[in-house]
C-alpha cells in the first residue's frame, strides 16, 4: 500500500504542477491583461519620474492598458524598490522605475541593504546622463577648477545634497573629493528626497553643491537661480553646450554616471521580461519618444536585460569599493 500511495501521491503532484506551470505560461502570453503599477522610488519631478512618465505613456498605448506611475520615496530609493520587488507579486504587475540609488548605490553604500542586486530582473536601461555639479548662481567660483581648489582647502565648509548616504550624488561627491584629494569625512551630506527638492535648495543658498543630471538642474539653471560648473562626461552636453565636462578643466577620473531603466522582481517569468525588453527597445527607437526625451533634456541610451545585467553588477562592484575605502559603506 505504502508504495501505490506513493505513486499517487506523485502523479497527483505532477498533475498539479503541470497545472501551475501552464497557467503560469498562459498568463505571461496574455499579458498584460489589466492596469499596471509602474512605481517610482524619488519624489514627482525628478529625472527617474520624467522617464518612467514617457514609458509609461509609451507602453499604455502600445499594449491598451493603463500603466499607472506611483511616487514612493524615502530611503534612498529603498522603500519603493522594496514595494516593487519584494512585497509585490512577481506577475509583471508591479515593475520598477529603476536607477544607481535603487541598486548598485544601495547595495554598495549598506552591508545589509533592504534590497540587494540579486532582488532585481533588469530588463533594460533606458536613459543614461552626465553628472553635472551646480552651486547657486551668486556663488564665488565660475569655474570647477576653482571650487575643486576651495573645497580641497575647506573640505568642513563643503555642504551637498543627496537622497542619502547611498545615495547618486554621494557617491558623484566622494569620487570627486577622491579625484581633487580633499577629506571627505570633514564635508557634510544634506538630505533631501531627490533634485526637484534639491535643486532650489542650492539656488537658495540652504547648500553648497548639489550633482544631479543635465535634465533635473536645466530649469533653475537656464532661469539664472544655479550656476552649473561642470558635466562629467566625455563630451559636452548638447543641451548645456557652454558647460564645459570636468576633463576640460583639469579634474580627470570621475566615472560616476546617472542612469535608469526598468526592472521586475526576480522570478518574474521570462516571457514576461522579454516583453518588456522588445517594447523598450521599439520605444528607445522611436523619433516621437526620442524627441520627447530631448524635450526633457535627455537622449536615449537602450541597453537590453543582458547589457544592462552586466552593467549594474560592474558598477556595483567599483562603488563597493569606493564606499568601503571613503566611509560610506555602513
Amino acid at each position: 500500500m505504502g508504495w501505490k500511495t506513493a505513486a499517487v501521491g506523485a502523479a497527483v503532484l505532477g498533475v498539479l504542477l503541470s497545472a501551475c506551470t501552464t497557467g503560469g505560461s498562459r498568463a505571461a502570453k496574455t499579458y498584460p491583461a489589466k492596469q499596471i503599477e509602474y512605481i517610482v522610488p524619488f519624489s514627482p519631478g525628478g529625472g527617474v519620474d520624467l522617464v518612467a512618465r514617457a514609458v509609461a505613456e509609451y507602453a499604455g498605448k502600445a499594449w491598451g492598458q493603463p500603466v499607472v506611475v506611483v511616487n514612493k520615496p524615502g530611503g534612498g530609493g529603498a522603500i519603493g524598490a522594496q514595494a516593487a520587488l519584494k512585497q509585490a507579486p512577481k506577475d509583471g504587475y508591479t515593475v520598477l522605475a529603476d536607477n544607481n540609488s535603487s541598486t548598485s548605490m544601495l547595495t554598495a553604500g549598506l552591508s545589509s541593504p533592504p534590497v540587494g542586486m540579486a532582488d532585481h530582473l533588469f530588463v533594460a536601461r533606458i536613459v543614461e546622463d552626465a553628472a553635472v555639479f551646480a552651486v547657486s548662481a551668486d556663488a564665488p567660483w565660475n569655474d570647477f577648477r576653482s571650487f575643486s581648489d576651495w573645497v580641497t582647502a575647506h573640505p568642513d565648509q563643503l555642504t551637498w545634497t543627496s537622497v542619502g548616504p547611498s545615495g547618486f550624488s554621494s557617491f558623484a561627491v566622494a569620487e570627486w573629493m577622491k579625484v581633487i584629494g580633499a577629506d571627505f569625512a570633514k564635508s557634510k551630506m544634506v538630505a533631501t528626497k531627490g533634485a526637484s527638492e534639491s535643486a532650489p535648495m542650492i539656488a537658495g543658498g540652504h547648500a553648497v553643491l548639489a550633482v544631479h543630471t543635465v535634465a533635473e538642474l536645466y530649469p533653475l539653471a537656464k532661469a539664472g537661480k544655479i550656476k552649473l560648473l561642470a558635466v562629467v562626461s566625455d563630451r559636452r552636453s548638447p543641451f548645456v553646450p557652454e558647460v564645459p565636462t570636468a576633463e576640460e578643466q583639469g579634474v580627470r577620473g570621475l566615472s560616476v554616471r546617472w542612469w535608469t531603466g526598468l526592472s521586475l522582481p526576480a522570478g518574474t517569468p521570462d516571457e514576461i521580461r522579454a516583453k518588456w525588453e522588445a517594447l523598450i527597445g521599439e520605444m528607445a527607437g522611436d523619433p516621437v519618444f526620442q524627441q520627447k526625451l530631448k524635450g526633457m533634456q535627455m537622449e536615449a541610451a537602450y541597453q537590453d536585460s543582458a547589457a544592462f545585467t552586466e552593467r549594474a553588477s560592474n558598477e556595483s562592484n567599483y562603488l563597493t569599493d569606493l564606499a568601503a575605502r571613503y566611509g560610506i559603506r555602513k
